[in-house]
């Protein structure tokens, strides 16, 4: 067999185990999926669409050992308008699943408004793998089926926090079109082409009960030629819009994409990119920005530096949204819960709908009143004037797709 029957063969391998991939991704999650679902119990209403501040559905995901990191990170970004997903991969345990579970229901006002679920049938998650991108897009499609007034995606990690307030948040962006998405993307593969697109690998944990890393196949394939291929951060702000696209699928783009992408290296920094700079109808949505703070050695390596209180100065005054990465009650944390999100220890980040009385004992939003009204914090300015300088650069060559 010559060597390209040789990558013909395995691309058709690739695409056929990827649309196997991606069924499973969208099909079938049932509540016993869940080791914790939520239920609504509160009347007060919550308002979404035109004319109400946007809402945001949370992805946050970790491996084991990582409750209580995920716990916090998820009362730092709370809001009873949100919706969130609660991931622990198959590398933690059942008793890890059922504490995080334990320790969402044990905050009443996540009881009162049920937009909180722990995921109790884990992902296999392969670092370098496509596993990445179907856990992704799975979690996606449940939050698109349970909830259907979110506005945008976020996906963050156990290692990441915010530096705004969800108030703050909603705010800045009730004034910016709800079909955006931030995304940091390039068509310039440089050194990536070589050594993440034109490799063909197998991610085991789309067949292996154990963890493993994933295999490269001795030949490599052209780049391709039926579309551009896109890379950049695999941390995004997606629109609803898009991933309804990405999902449902009435094009047969993002079908194609994903069993392409199955068998490369790194599949979550170039699936999403790809395919909305290859779409027509998505690919003058994009700001090319994933609204994070990171700081990266120099030439930088496969994860950015961890940070700590020696950065917290130009974090804070960056204008990002999210930072990362951190260490486990790393100390930077409790300044950022202290200057930016007011938030005390175990309890949820305040906004205007708090109405409690604030004290030692008593959490402010243990009562609360409107939902759908924001107060913005001091910090607003910064995230805004960043948001705004991005938006006027959209059109420009940075961020376009190219």
């Amino acid at each position: 067999m010559g060597a390209e029957k040789k990558w013909l063969y395995a691309l058709f391998c690739a695409a056929f185990v990827s649309f196997l991939i991606f069924l499973s991704s969208i099909s079938g999650f049932s509540s016993s999926y869940y080791v914790f679902s939520s239920q609504r119990r509160f009347t007060t209403p919550v308002n979404h669409g035109p004319g109400h501040p946007p809402a945001f559905a949370y992805y946050i995901s970790g491996g084991g050992g990582d409750s209580d990191r995920i716990f916090r990170l998820l009362l730092a970004v709370y809001h009873p308008r949100n919706r969130y997903l609660l991931h622990i991969g198959v590398d933690g345990s059942e008793e890890e699943r059922k504490k995080l579970g334990m320790l969402v229901k044990s905050v009443p006002v996540i009881q009162a408004f049920g937009n909180v679920d722990v995921v109790g049938k884990p992902d296999p998650v392969t670092y370098m793998g496509s596993t990445n991108i179907a856990a992704m897009l799975r979690a996606v499609s449940i939050l698109l089926k349970v909830d259907g007034g979110w506005d945008w995606f976020v996906n963050l990690s156990a290692s990441d926090y915010p530096l705004v307030t969800q108030d703050d948040l909603s705010h800045v962006l009730s004034s910016v079109s709800r079909d955006v998405n931030f995304i940091d993307h390039t068509s310039d593969l440089g050194w990536k082409e070589a050594q993440r697109v034109k490799p063909i690998v197998v991610d085991p944990g789309i067949y292996l009960a154990r963890k493993t890393q994933i295999f490269y196949a001795t030949e490599k394939r052209p780049l391709p030629d039926a579309f551009t291929v896109f890379t950049g951060s695999p941390w995004v702000v997606l629109s609803r819009p898009f991933l309804e696209f990405c999902v449902f699928g009435w094009d047969n783009l993002p079908r194609t994409l994903l069993m392409y992408f199955t068998n490369s290296v790194l599949s979550q920094e170039v699936y999403f990119h790809s395919v909305v700079c290859n779409s027509p109808e998505f690919k003058n949505t994009t700001v090319n920005s994933d609204m994070r703070y990171m700081v990266w050695d120099n030439p930088p390596k496969m994860e950015p530096l961890f940070l700590n209180t020696s950065d917290y100065d130009l974090m804070a005054q960056s204008g990002a949204a999210f930072a990362r990465q951190f260490n486990k009650d790393e100390a930077v944390l409790d300044m950022i819960d202290q200057n930016i999100l007011k938030r005390s220890q175990n309890r949820v980040t305040t906004g205007a709908w708090c109405t409690g009385r604030t004290s030692w004992k008593m959490d402010p939003c243990s009562q609360w009143g409107d939902v759908n009204v924001l107060k913005p914090g001091p910090h607003v300015k910064t995230l805004r004037d960043s948001v705004q300088r991005l938006l006027q650069d959209s059109s420009s060559q940075s961020n376009q797709c190219r």
